[in-house]
This record gives structure tokens, C-alpha cells and sequence, in this order.
């Protein structure tokens, strides 16, 4: 357990010195990134900012990189408050929301160096941008340095005995981070978050989990995503693990061969990506009646107390690098088909939910404590309770507890209604708990789809039936209008292109109509797909 993230970063370097902590792609080479490195790197990095009096608004963009973790972790340790904005967001909405967090600092990975001149011209109240792989043609000027030369900067103010960085009393209540939720400008909300907020999540995140310096990842996930910094960086971190930062989504599974991580941290549609892949390879074979004959053979071998799934399903294994042993997967709900899948194959799939107000984590299923369907038990810090009438079964999920965000920025309207009375956090998502506090979520406030004989269906329960469908890549379901003006339930399906080579759009349509229809015949009248 970490007191604060300055004693994450400074305990780790000195339990850990010169351990890697990261691998990385660096143009056409790897090269290694110590635990030791990480914590003067933070400290120069804080130096050269709190000297130039830079540091209250420092915002982060781009792909993962050690120093974007650097400027994230020397900034919040340093009483400033980051910023990291979504790379792929547009130029114009990348100025706002950067003008509206009042951000001095920009620092950038080689991602933005071709749309960071445009967006400079958008920010005449940024002070500094600074370029962590500066492109051949970058020019220093007074608003533009690299972080070769910020680095310089401020080892040598640091040793020159400039100490205002290290020396600052870290304040937990004060906000560290402000993280805008998805949607347009018009509608998206600052979150933020305090250093006893991330403290509290990467504290729980480690408690919940198996996990210790042996442990092995690889970094998928966009590092604006506040699941990413906490449990992919922060908490990993402090466990003393190693990270291999993936370098495009083109080459995950490459990199999954090449650095034969033994645990993920995922979304579902990476998961969902995975699963069907295996099935797709097992019936190119055609081999699907033997996989499944081995899936019953195995789960009576373990019910037993023996295990041979590496032996058994070798191949399946060595195709994510041959170690992999776990998957710590929130975002969306997983079918449990999926999870028991690969549980027969020998990786347990730990299913958890988080919303960004919570810093991000709020519950997961723990290793040897799986229950199919839900989300798991609150973790260490953290109450839930359920909002509903006495006569419903469901209701609105609350939160309390340290890991709960401040309030939105600059508006507290919005913050007023997302809180009760009594201080719980309302997270808009609609849900029930067991008598074991086991936590199963049923929908979104938002997107509920009332029809018009009063009953509530949650779009995101009939998507749960439709993931395991192989000829389906991605489904949405809604609510749409029929010709008599009434609302019928609607999916809209992405054929899987690689499982129905030669069909035309009839034929496709046809047999996903087919495998809809099946579902459909499991389903109450209700909540049966009708278009």
C-alpha cells in the first residue's frame, strides 16, 4: 500500500533501481526504461516546469510512451494537475478542451508531431510545447523544446539545488488530474480526480489482484483512458511488474509472441477479437467437434484437481506468447460463454467495472472467487449500495469511498446531480447485488428503452447475446420506429467479412437473420429483436 504517488514512484526506484520497468519500441530498436529512471526523470521533469512556473496546468497527448508516464506522475507529484486528451480527437477539439483546463504545458509523443503545429496555433495561452520525439525537422524555439533539453533543464536546476519540486508538501484533496469523458465538447465533463482519488484506485487495484513483480504485461489500451493509467501503469508500477508498451494495434499479437506477457489488462472487444479469432482458426481446421470433445474432457480433469490445459490447448496458448494465464478485462459487459472458453483453454478471464468518477475502479472478480455474470465485489475502499423502490429488483448503482472524484470542472451544476444528499456517487448505471455483494449490471440509466407496453429493456443485455455470434464482428442494438409508429427493438450488425467469403449482401443478411432468430427464440416477447 502507497501513501501518496511520490512514494509510489520513489520507493519502487529504490526497492527496484535499475529493473526495467518498461520495454518500448524506440524508432527501428527496443530499448529498456528502469523503475530508477522513472523517478529522476519525474524529479527533472518537475524541476524544469515548477521553475519556469509551468507546472499547475500540464496536459499529455499521444501514444504511450515511459516519459508521457513521466509528465503524468511528475506533474500530479508535484501539486500540478494533468491533463491527457485523446489523440484522435479533432484538432479544434483537442484546443478546447486543452483552453478550457487553462493547460500551460503541452507535452507530446511522436504521434502528434505532424498535427501539433495546426493545434499551436489554436492555443496562444500555452506557454510550452515539448516534443518527446521530435521529428527531423522540429524547431526550438521559445514555445517549442524537446524533452531531451526539458530534462536538461531540470537535472541541472536540480543540482544546482533548485529542491521547490521535491520539497512540495503534497496536498491529497487538491485536484491532480482532470480527464474528460467522451462526447462532443458541448457535452463532455472534466473529471477531476485527486491525488487521495488516484491513490485510493491504484491501492485497490493491487489488492484485488494475484498479481506481484514476477508478473509480465503488455500495454494495449490508449494511456487518456483513466482504466490505462491506473491499473495498466500506476498499479503495475507499484507491484514492481514489467511492461512491454505495444506500438500499434496492427502488431498485438506480435507483441504478445514477443514479449509472452503472463497477464493483460484488456477491454471486452479486444477479448471478444481474440475469442473469435480462435474459434475462426479451430473451424478453418475443422477441428471445432474435437476442441469442444477436449473442452469437456479438461473441465473433468480439473474437477478432479488435475490440470493439462497448457498440454491440451498448447496451441491456443502459444499464439498469445505461451504464458498467458490471465485477463483483467471491464468496459462493457462479457459473455459468460466467452469467459468459460478461456478458462478450458487455462486463462482466467477477470471481469471488473469501473467509471472514470471512480478513479477508475469501483469492483472485479477476484482470482479463485469468478462468479459468471457479474462484475464482481466492491474493492478494498469501496461501498456500493443499489438505489431502487422496494417492489424492484434493479436500480441505480451508488458509490462511496476514496477513490470518488471531486466533481466535474467548471461546472457544478452537473456535480450537484450526480451526488446525493448523503454524499453517494451516482454512476448512471442500473444494476443488483447478491447476498455475497457479487454486482451484476443490467443496463445505462440513459439508454433504456421503454416501450410502449411499459416495459424497460436494456439494449446492453440483448448486445450480450448477439458477442458470441462468429459471423457478427459488432452489433448495436436500439430502439426504432416500425411503419405504425410503434418502437420495436433493432439490431444493426457488422458482418464478420472473414466467415462469409463468397455470400452477397442477401445471403449475409439471411443467415445473420437466422442466428438472430435463434436467440430471439430464448428471449422473452419483449425483449426479442424484431428488425
Amino acid at each position: 500500500v502507497i501513501s501518496d504517488l511520490r512514494d509510489l514512484v520513489r520507493s519502487n526506484s529504490e526497492i527496484y533501481g535499475d529493473k526495467p520497468l518498461y520495454f518500448y519500441k524506440n524508432g527501428e530498436t527496443y530499448s529498456e526504461y528502469s523503475f530508477k529512471r522513472l523517478y529522476d526523470e519525474t524529479v527533472y521533469i518537475g524541476s524544469a516546469l515548477e521553475k519556469r512556473g509551468l507546472m499547475k496546468g500540464v496536459s499529455v497527448i499521444g501514444s504511450t510512451h515511459p516519459q508521457y508516464i513521466a509528465t503524468y506522475l511528475s506533474t500530479v507529484n508535484g501539486g500540478g494537475y494533468i491533463v491527457p486528451i485523446d489523440p484522435e480527437l479533432s484538432d479544434e477539439q483537442i484546443a478546447y478542451f486543452m483552453s478550457h483546463a487553462e493547460v500551460q504545458t503541452v507535452v507530446y509523443t511522436e504521434k502528434m508531431n505532424s498535427k501539433m503545429p495546426d493545434i499551436e496555433k489554436l492555443l496562444p495561452n500555452v506557454k510550452l510545447f515539448v516534443a518527446i520525439q521530435p521529428s527531423a525537422d522540429f524547431t526550438v524555439d521559445e514555445r517549442n523544446i524537446t524533452m531531451e533539453m526539458l530534462l536538461e533543464e531540470g537535472k541541472k536546476a536540480y543540482e544546482d539545488g533548485f529542491t521547490d519540486y521535491v520539497d512540495y508538501d503534497i496536498d491529497m484533496e487538491k485536484m491532480a488530474a482532470v480527464i474528460f469523458t467522451s462526447g462532443s465538447t458541448g457535452t463532455a465533463k472534466g473529471v477531476m480526480l485527486s491525488m487521495k482519488n488516484l491513490t485510493a484506485a491504484t491501492n485497490a487495484s493491487c489488492l484485488s489482484m494475484a498479481y506481484d513483480d514476477r508478473n509480465t504485461f503488455v500495454s494495449v489500451l490508449p494511456p487518456h483512458h483513466t482504466y490505462e493509467i491506473t491499473c495498466g501503469h500506476l498499479a503495475i508500477m507499484n507491484l514492481g511488474a514489467q511492461v512491454y508498451i505495444n506500438d500499434s494495434l496492427k502488431h498485438v499479437m506480435k507483441s504478445f509472441n514477443s514479449f509472452k506477457p503472463n497477464a493483460l489488462m484488456l477491454v471486452p472487444l479486444f477479448v471478444e477479437t481474440m475469442h473469435k479469432k480462435i474459434w475462426a482458426e479451430i473451424k478453418k481446421k475443422g477441428i471445432e467437434k474435437q476442441v469442444k470433445l477436449a473442452i469437456g474432457f479438461n473441465n473433468a480433469f480439473l474437477f478432479c484437481g488435475i490440470d493439462i490445459r497448457k498440454k491440451m490447448f498448447k496451441e491456443i496458448i502459444d499464439s498469445f506468447g505461451g504464458n498467458l494465464k490471465s485477463i483483467v478485462c471491464g468496459g462493457a459487459p462479457l459473455s459468460p460463454q466467452l469467459i468459460k472458453d478461456f478458462y478450458a483453454f487455462g486463462i482466467t478471464v477477470l471481469e471488473g467495472y469501473g467509471i472514470t468518477e471512480c478513479a477508475p475502479l469501483v469492483a472485479v472478480n477476484s482470482p479463485g472467487k469468478v462468479r459468471f455474470h457479474s462484475v464482481g465485489q466492491p474493492v478494498y475502499g469501496c461501498t456500493v449500495k443499489i438505489d431502487k423502490d422496494e417492489n424492484d429488483e434493479t436500480g441505480e448503482i451508488l458509490v462511496k469511498g476514496e477513490n470518488v472524484m471531486i466533481g466535474y470542472y467548471k461546472n457544478p451544476e452537473a456535480t450537484k446531480e450526480v451526488f446525493t444528499e448523503d454524499g453517494w456517487f451516482r454512476t448512471g448505471d442500473i444494476g443488483y447485488m447478491d447476498k455475497d455483494g457479487y454486482i451484476y449490471i443490467t443496463g445505462r440509466k440513459k439508454n433504456v428503452i421503454i416501450l410502449s407496453n411499459g416495459k424497460n429493456v436494456f439494449p446492453e443485455e440483448i448486445e450480450e447475446y448477439l458477442a458470441p455470434i462468429d459471423i457478427i464482428e459488432e452489433c448495436v442494438v436500439m430502439a426504432r420506429e416500425n411503419e405504425k409508429g410503434e418502437l420495436t427493438i433493432t439490431a444493426i450488425t457488422v458482418p464478420n467479412m472473414a466467415l462469409l467469403e463468397g455470400k452477397n449482401d442477401e445471403e449475409i443478411t439471411e443467415l445473420i437473420k437466422a442466428r438472430i432468430d435463434a436467440v430471439n427464440k430464448k428471449l422473452p416477447t419483449y425483449k426479442q429483436i424484431h428488425r
